[in-house]
């Protein structure tokens, strides 16, 4: 999982020497870094809110720089979105395919998502809709639309459990969803706690023990 993120870092370090020897980003260039910027600044424990002047000076940019590669804070928070989606559910991708147990796939997203987190505090705000407030409504219903995706890939994981004999293959379709939603409302739980400790209550502490009651019948 953190290799996945290891692009973004790279690009970093790239922004990195080319300020150091004055040339020019290159295309995308600086996209990619505001959007890294504004992540790290979405880590502030106080969870206060980002502005573009707090963004812009961070970076040593002008306000107006900033809207030469966003039209607004607006797509620069989808931004980051559409970085969580594709991060979230190429893993979820590589989970599926890795394992044919449908228990193992549910274990594996939900680990996933809670190293994600621990990994991404700014992200972690993102996916908590905090970060999001007093900004563009559409962003807090793209999220939603994220979060209802994974828990649909925790009930896809769910149903292929049931028919792989055991316990779980007397589990009603209902209770399936029920169980889907409860996990989702365990991963939420823990990102809430996570950033209300101001990024200390790591959201894998004690996880597997967690998980383990969680996916027993």
């Amino acid at each position: 999982m953190r290799d996945s993120l290891e692009p973004a870092a790279e690009v970093d370090n790239s922004v990195a020497d080319a300020g150091k020897t004055r040339k020019r980003p290159r295309p995308g260039e600086r996209r990619l870094q505001i959007l890294q910027v504004l992540a790290e600044m979405l880590q502030n424990p106080k969870g206060e809110r980002v502005t573009t002047a707090a963004l812009a000076a961070k970076i040593q940019v002008s306000e107006a720089a900033l809207y030469r590669h966003f039209a607004s804070k607006a797509q620069m928070f989808e931004g980051l979105i559409a970085f969580i989606e594709q991060t979230v559910f190429g893993l979820i991708n590589q989970i599926n395919q890795k394992e044919e147990s449908g228990l193992a796939q549910a274990r594996g997203m939900l680990q996933m998502l809670l190293f994600f987190a621990e990994k991404n505090p700014g992200m972690t705000r993102v996916l908590l809709g905090d970060a999001l407030l007093q900004e563009d409504d559409r962003l807090q219903e793209r999220i939603t639309q994220v979060l209802d995706r994974v828990e649909a890939s925790l009930k896809q994981a769910l149903r292929i459990a049931q028919t792989q004999g055991g316990a779980w293959s007397h589990v009603s379709q209902d209770e399936v969803g029920i169980r889907a939603a409860m996990l989702m409302s365990f991963v939420l739980g823990r990102w809430h706690r996570f950033a209300r400790s101001g990024f200390k209550k790591l959201p894998t502490e004690a996880s597997d023990i967690s998980l383990r009651i969680l996916l027993s019948e």
